[in-house]
Order: structure tokens, then C-alpha cells, then sequence
């Protein structure tokens, strides 16, 4: 892959090289904590909206909006946040994302009717899509050596990919000991402290002179974005909907429409050299798709263990821990580690099919099985914890690696975007085979209770089998596509592909 000179860092960005300021560890923190709040928002409030919903008296076909709301604000702006973090600093837009996803939480903390509790989650979105890019970009520029870079990508990987179950424990034990509202309540303690830690963090001024915002793009990409996590989000009346139909059709159109705007921009929102890049773009595709299985299995367990083994919502929370515990040493040990001195694909495309076969167990999902957590469940999240945490860390880096300080907030974006929306389309996706599956086997069972139970255990393990074919087919691509370097040689030195200190990307693959 041919490569040009690296370029000089912007004006007043912060490069740390090894041994230099140990503050960045105290940054690093800072970072997680951000992160953290924002994955975990996505998943917390779901085991506590049967009692938001009797609370607030919320309809059946309203329910959704607590979800969506949220989805949809923080997957649609995602490369408006990126680019604006570029342009205003990207230590300033992560406090302003701090407090404002302090200031919402709150309000949908306190929300006395459904409305209220709607508004308040979209606005949750709109910061998160301003601070997740700003900390992402953030740690990609403060940690440039290789070793200390992939210490702690292990670290922001584990929260990236354990957050999302941490949030079922979280949302599980204060739904049950304390009320629904502390699952939005708890973030505001959480956000305001990382905004006074920010000062350990670089501050970099941004872009110099006026600034130069691609609107067209910005409209586009934001546009097409909205619209396909909508569509993914409404997609469980089925994918036959006209209005889903019509959703992705608009969002096609809005991203073919910015991919031709962004070619032409002499200041585009997302630079392609960006998702051209042959190694890049592999790394955004591994993201994307094993959140689509990760997604879907956490709705399904939740049920699951809810509906079917009858676990009630702290329990719940509490059989996740494997699953999450899993992430991080696959992320924070494993990964770190061996990332270094390996090239990334050697640990993304084996942990993909670890994860392929503990999603496999859970196949042999059934309803009324004796000691079924200890024998099917506890292993499989092991085995998918493990793999998420090895395959997602060393993507996440590769993904941000290598970029001009002005591009690494557009990097950040996009890989928090392939998360977003490879998660909303694997709900989708598999919710709506599940549920297919579940109905063709009511109507030829009949809708007894066992026969509901059994049906309902058949429809996930469908859905389930159905995510092994495309963690598989993922880790094919990505054999094929990341064909980047081991950041240090065997000697210990840093390589001249991989890890060391921004630069533009490669203009296309090799």
C-alpha cells in the first residue's frame, strides 16, 4: 500500500512520546469514564422500561421511543460530532458532551410524562455524539507508541465492548432495589466528574482561522444516517413495511449522495482517504458486524433469562457478568499484549470465530432444561466475551491509526457509527427472524404455553445461528481487507506501518 510522508502535527496538538507526561494515564481515565457512559446508556434502561413504561403509563407502540430516541440522535449525528470536535478542539466538545449528557440525564431522570422522557433521551444522543467521537479521537492522539498505545486501546476496547452489559447489571439492580429513574440519575454524578478531569486531557485549539464546515455533507451524511437506524429500528413490524422500505431506500440514496459530495468538497465532513484506506475499512467492517450478533444476543439472553427461566431483573444483570468480564481480559490482556508484535488480523480474524462458536452453543438454547446457565450459558459468554474483547480493541485501533490530527476525529466517528448502526441492524435483523421463526412454529404447535416457550426458545436459536454464518463471513473479510503490519518489529522497534504517529491515510487499497 503506498504511503505518503507523514504529516506535521496541527497546531497545538498534543503528542506524547513514551516516558513523557504520565498525566496521559490519568487522561485515559478521564476517557474511559466518558465511554463508559455513553455505551452503557444504550442498554441500561432496557431492563427498566417495564417499569418506566407502568410508571408513565406509556403505550405499547410508544415504549420503543425510549430506545429509538437515543439511537437514532446519536447514530445520525455521529459524523457531524466527529467533525465538529476537529474544528472546535476536541478537549472543548468533550466537556461540552460531558455536561450536556448530564443536564439530559437528569431531565429524563425527572420526566413526568412520556414526552418528557423522549426529548430527554434524544438530547442524551445528540452530546453522546459529540463526546464519543472527541474521546476516541482524543486517545488516538495522545497515545502514539505502540505498546502504550495498545495498553490503552485494551483498556477503551473492554469499556467499548463490556459497556453494553454492564449496563443490563446496572439498569438490573437499580430498576430492582431503587426505581427506573436512577438509571438515568446515575449518570450525572459519573459525567460531571469526568468534566473536572478534562484538564488532564490535551487541550488542542482546533482549526485555525474561520471555520469551514461541509453543510451539504454534514445534511447528507446525517440524513442518510438517520434514516437507515430508523428504518433498522422500526423494522420489527417486518421488513415488507412501506415505510421501512422506504426508509433505507432514502437512506441509500442520502449516503450515495454524500459519498459524490465528499469527493468533490475541498473540505468534506468525512475525507474518504479515511474509509479507502484497504486495512481502515476492513477495521470499521469487523466492527460493525460482530456488533450485529452482540446486539441481538443480549436481547434475546435478556428475554431469555427473564421470560423463560423467569430471573428477576437484578439476576438478570448479574448472569451477564461472564459476558462482560470476558470483554475486558480478552481486550485488556490478551489483545494488549500480543497486538504489538502481531499483525491484527492474526487476532480479529480467530477471535471472530471464537465468538462464531460460543454463539454456536447458544443454538442448543432450550426451554426447560436442567442447570442450563451452568452448562450452555456460562461457557458461551466466556468464549463470545473473550473474542469480542480480542477482535474489537485491535480493530478499533488499526481504525484510528496512522491519520493527520485533523482527520482523527472523522476516524473516531466512523468507527463509533459502524458500532451504532451494525448494533441497530442486528436488533432488527434478528429480532425480525426470531419472531418469523416464532410465528410459523405457533402455527403449526398451537399457542399453549409450552408451545409458546418452546417456539420462543426456537425463534432465538435461529436468529442466533443465523449471526455464527455472518461472524464467519466477517472473519473471512477481514483476513482479506486488514493487511496492516505488527506495530513493533521483533526487535522491538516501531514499524513504519502501523502505530507510529499520525499520518494521511493511503489514498485507496494496495
Amino acid at each position: 500500500m503506498a504511503r505518503t510522508p507523514k504529516s506535521a502535527p496541527a497546531t497545538g496538538e498534543a503528542h506524547t512520546a513514551p516516558g513523557g507526561d504520565s498525566r496521559r494515564w490519568w487522561g485515559l481515565v478521564v476517557i474511559s469514564m466518558a465511554q463508559l457512559l455513553v455505551v452503557i446508556d444504550a442498554t441500561i434502561v432496557n431492563i427498566a422500561l417495564p417499569s418506566a413504561q407502568r410508571d408513565l403509563g406509556m403505550s405499547d407502540a410508544d415504549r420503543q421511543w425510549v430506545i429509538t430516541a437515543y439511537t437514532l440522535s446519536f447514530g445520525g449525528l455521529l459524523l457531524l460530532g466527529g467533525r465538529i470536535a476537529d474544528l472546535a478542539g476536541r478537549q472543548r466538545v468533550f466537556v461540552v458532551g460531558l455536561v450536556g449528557f448530564a443536564l439530559a440525564s437528569a431531565v429524563g431522570g425527572a420526566a413526568p410524562e412520556p414526552t418528557v422522557l423522549f426529548a430527554a433521551r434524544a438530547l442524551q444522543g445528540v452530546f453522546a455524539a459529540a463526546l464519543a467521537p472527541a474521546a476516541l479521537a482524543l486517545l488516538s492522539t495522545m497515545f502514539t507508541d505502540p505498546r502504550e498505545r495498545s495498553r490503552a486501546f485494551g483498556v477503551y476496547g473492554a469499556l467499548s465492548g463490556g459497556g453494553a452489559a454492564a449496563g443490563l447489571l446496572a439498569g438490573g439492580v437499580l430498576t430492582e432495589y431503587l426505581d427506573w429513574r436512577w438509571c438515568l440519575y446515575v449518570n450525572v454524578p459519573v459525567a460531571l466528574v469526568a468534566a473536572l478531569g478534562s484538564g488532564l486531557l490535551p487541550r488542542d485549539r482546533g482549526a485555525s482561522g474561520p471555520w469551514r464546515l461541509d453543510l451539504p455533507g454534514a445534511l447528507l451524511g446525517c440524513g442518510g444516517l438517520v434514516a437507515l437506524v430508523y428504518a433498522f429500528a422500526r423494522a420489527e413490524h417486518g421488513w415488507g413495511d412501506p415505510l421501512v422500505l422506504g426508509l433505507l431506500l432514502l437512506g441509500v440514496l442520502l449516503l450515495v449522495g454524500f459519498t459524490a459530495v465528499e469527493r468533490r468538497s475541498a473540505h468534506p465532513m468525512l475525507p474518504l482517504r479515511v474509509v479507502a484506506d484497504r486495512g481502515r475499512g476492513g477495521s470499521f467492517l469487523a466492527v460493525a458486524l460482530s456488533q450485529l450478533g452482540l446486539f441481538g444476543l443480549f436481547l434475546f439472553l435478556t428475554y431469555y433469562l427473564q421470560v423463560i427461566l423467569d430471573y428477576p431483573p437484578a439476576l438478570t444483570g448479574v448472569a451477564f457478568l461472564p459476558l462482560a468480564v470476558g470483554i475486558g481480559l480478552g481486550s485488556s490482556v490478551i489483545a494488549a499484549r500480543l497486538l504489538p508484535h502481531t499483525q491484527p488480523r492474526f487476532l480479529i480474524v480467530p477471535a471472530l470465530l471464537v465468538v462464531a462458536l460460543g454463539m454456536g452453543l447458544l443454538t442448543q438454547l432450550s426451554p426447560g432444561a436442567e442447570n442450563i446457565y451452568l452448562r450452555l450459558l456460562l461457557p458461551a459468554q466466556i468464549l463470545i466475551g473473550l473474542g469480542i474483547g480480542c477482535a474489537m480493541m485491535p480493530a478499533m485501533s488499526t481504525a484510528t491509526a496512522g491519520l493527520a490530527p485533523d482527520e482523527s476525529g472523522a476516524a473516531a466517528a466512523m468507527v463509533n457509527s459502524a458500532q451504532q448502526v451494525g448494533g441497530s441492524l442486528g436488533l432488527a435483523l434478528l429480532n425480525t427472524v426470531s419472531t418469523s421463526v416464532t410465528g410459523g412454529y405457533l402455527a403449526a404447535h398451537g399457542r399453549s404455553p409450552d408451545a409458546v416457550a418452546a417456539g420462543t426458545v426456537h425463534g432465538y436459536t435461529v436468529a442466533i445461528a443465523l449471526s455464527v454464518g455472518i461472524l464467519a463471513v466477517t472473519a473471512l473479510l477481514s483476513w482479506i481487507l486488514i493487511n496492516t503490519r505488527p506495530a513493533v518489529d521483533a526487535t522491538g522497534a516501531p514499524t513504519t506501518d502501523a502505530g507510529d504517529g499520525p499520518r494521511p491515510a493511503a489514498d485507496g487499497a494496495s
